[in-house]
């Protein structure tokens, strides 16, 4: 047969697009979840400039901001790298993430361990100094219990008796207690909602949740004495901000005060830039570009910046729960549920902070405060979900779990 044109080989570019294309199309809803990932990171890098420069400086980008450039070339190179491989092929090393991020835990809190190594801040010891750039270990011990926890609940049922709720649950509270040893206890708070999320996306029983939630409240109180002073101090503030009592508004409550202050110089559609960049270079706020990064951010939007920044969120979990809910196995479901239950206790803490409705604990905004830690994990979660979405057998909606019509 002679010789065409056609049978000469598809040019590698071709064959290249022709993958991204067939990859895109097998992600899906996944996608939702990177671009709304990367319309976040931003953002904050925007927002973290505008609270770090002073206005008329020269320059195009300021040195916190640069930072936070490269944390999110990391992040998106460690999101790439973890979606390529097949999520599943995670599962076998589970147990190993989870023990040497313990183990990372376990480092922080030794004592004896060279202060040029673990240097406290802000009374706490969270960090391992690497020179350049700070380890915050509780950040990727939160994608290694999401994963712990997907693997042991892919095909189990134990869990669907009240005693069953154990494991997971101490598998949740050993990396709490570490973190609260630190002390964190802001951090170590959002392990909670995401255990809840992945054991109602695993099929516990919500009269048993119910249950465990009701004799948490009852207890509370109780915990209340093993707070450590600035704790309490805090919550104080935040019940006399509830009655209208100012006195406090120069000492305990300045960081919440001020960043209220700003979110409402905002209005509704923000001021102009070199005026948001004086309001928060002349009002002082505390880790501005940190925690507080909600109130920059409302400073130069406004009000609709503030629910654009939400929806950003809203897209990122509802892409996270459509790739759960279109995923062949159960595996991958809990990675997605897990990933949204860590994001929403995150951002509503965050933003409840800034707002004066929450007491300040010390939580990032996911994305877009400053820190490389939480960016690069932020980014591993966006991975696994990419990952979780590119290994999808199909488009239609999946069955959760199915268990015996015998069971109550």
């Amino acid at each position: 047969m002679p010789w065409s044109y056609t049978d000469q080989p598809e040019p590698l570019l071709t064959r290249a697009l022709k993958a991204l294309v067939n990859a895109g199309t097998r992600a899906g809803p996944a996608w939702l979840v990177v671009f709304a990932s990367l319309g976040l990171s931003l953002l904050g890098i925007y927002a973290i400039d505008v609270a770090e420069r002073a206005p008329g400086m020269a320059g195009a980008i300021g040195p916190t901001a640069l930072r936070q450039l490269i944390y999110l070339a990391v992040g998106v190179v460690a999101c790439v790298i973890i979606s390529l491989p097949h999520y599943r092929s995670l599962g076998p090393w589970t147990w190993a993430l989870y023990a040497v991020g313990l183990a990372l835990l376990l480092f922080l809190i030794i004592p004896g361990v060279p202060s040029f190594l673990v240097r406290p801040r802000g009374g706490a010891r969270a960090w391992i100094d690497l020179g350049p750039f700070n380890l915050q270990p509780s950040e990727l011990v939160k994608v290694a219990t999401v994963l712990v926890l997907a693997w042991y609940l892919r095909y189990r049922k134990n869990h669907r008796t009240l005693t069953g709720l154990l494991p997971p649950a101490i598998l949740t509270g050993v990396p709490v207690s570490l973190i609260m040893l630190q002390p964190d206890l802001g951090t170590a708070i959002l392990f909670i909602p995401a255990l809840f999320f992945v054991l109602i996306a695993a099929g516990a029983k919500l009269k048993h949740l119910v249950l465990v939630v009701a004799l948490a409240c009852l207890a509370a109180p109780a915990a209340y004495p093993l707070l450590k002073p600035h704790q309490k101090a805090r919550i104080v503030g935040l019940v006399q901000q509830i009655r209208g009592d100012s006195s406090e508004d120069l000492d305990i409550n300045m960081q919440s005060v001020t960043a209220q202050r700003l979110i409402g110089a905002g209005g509704l559609a923000g001021v102009g830039d070199d005026h948001a960049r004086a309001l928060q270079r002349f009002n002082a706020l505390p880790e501005r570009h940190n925690d507080m990064v909600f109130s920059p951010v409302v400073t130069r939007f406004g009000l609709l910046g503030g629910l654009l920044t939400l929806a950003l969120f809203a897209a990122w979990c509802l892409g996270a729960f459509l790739t759960a809910a279109t995923s062949p196995e159960p595996f991958g479901r809990l990675i997605c549920v897990g990933a949204v239950g860590f994001l929403i206790a995150q951002v509503l803490v965050n933003i409840g902070m800034n707002l004066g409705l929450l007491p300040i604990i010390g939580i990032t905004l996911p994305f877009v405060s400053h820190g490389g830690s939480s960016m690069i994990a932020q980014w591993a979660m966006t991975g696994l979900i990419l990952s979780v979405g590119l290994c999808r057998e199909g488009y239609e909606l999946q069955r959760s779990f199915e268990w015996g019509s015998n069971e109550d």
